[in-house]
């Protein structure tokens, strides 16, 4: 089946209906409660994450991947436990600036989780997210067959971002309403010598419940997404179709331009 950059970006994106979508709201508040602009930051950084796993894959399928698929259980629960105890951290509060970071005045204030613990939740979603599909599929063989390891590559790179595209629409929402702005101001909690903000606490929380999930539910494989097995498959079988006329070229010019397009709105909002 032909693969283009535009059928990898709508497969990323349609991962939402496999068991990939459990991991997606989780992971996005263990790191949404800081200010607007680290929020998008923090967000690409988690797209980066995913980046990493992903794209070693694509152009190392015969290597890689297989490494991948034959430990991924090992490999998701390692990952699974750093990030419990990246959430205990949090929520102790210990001051290690690698992970955890509160300063306690302006905008560093109750800023939850660094880009070290997002950046790692990204690479577990790309462990534990790599749902077989025919996107996914269509990947691996490219690279695999000696079409282009580093087309392979790439599209992986789009398919990551188009995995995080729904988390890119939800903290530019999340991010402009008034009362998650009050919401996200850090308060302090303290019992006894404990203090923290509640933010940390909060992100703390969600970090270790995201990593016990990782671990009981195999990387979310003992769960089902929002559609069946056939009927996902079925969905990106047409949606591979559907884009598979579509040039690299026009995909990269047209993303480019809806870049340059949120980047203007986004300036012009934050100046008024």
């Amino acid at each position: 089946m032909d693969l283009g950059f535009a059928g990898a970006f709508i497969g990323g994106i349609l991962t939402l209906l496999s068991p990939c979508s459990v991991m997606l709201l989780p992971a996005f508040f263990a790191y949404a409660f800081t200010t607007p602009t680290r929020l998008i930051a923090r967000t690409g950084v988690f797209a980066l994450g995913l980046m990493t796993t992903l794209v070693p894959i694509g152009v190392l399928s015969g290597t890689v991947g297989a490494f991948v698929s034959a430990n991924r259980t090992l490999l998701v629960t390692i990952a699974a436990v750093v990030v419990i105890v990246l959430g205990l951290v949090q929520v102790i509060g210990i001051p290690l600036p690698a992970f955890t970071r509160d300063t306690g005045a302006g905008d560093d204030a109750g800023d939850a989780g660094s880009v070290a613990s997002v950046y790692l939740l990204g690479t577990v979603y790309g462990l534990a997210g790599v749902c077989a599909g025919p996107v996914l599929g269509s990947v691996l063989t490219l690279a695999a067959l000696g079409g282009s390891p580093l087309y392979g590559g790439l599209a992986l790179a789009i398919f990551a971002l188009g995995m995080t595209v729904p988390l890119f629409v939800l903290a530019l929402l999340w991010s402009r309403s008034a009362w998650v702005r009050t919401l996200v101001r850090p308060r302090m909690l303290r019992i006894g010598r404990w203090s923290n903000t509640w933010t940390q606490v909060v992100a703390g929380l969600i970090g270790i419940g995201l990593g016990v999930l990782l671990i009981v539910t195999d990387g979310t494989a003992g769960l089902s997404g929002l559609l069946g097995a056939s009927q996902q498959f079925a969905i990106e079988s047409s949606a591979l179709r559907a884009t598979a006329g579509i040039p690299d070229l026009v995909f990269v010019a047209a993303a480019a331009a809806v870049l340059v397009g949120v980047w203007l709105v986004h300036r012009r909002a934050q100046r008024r």
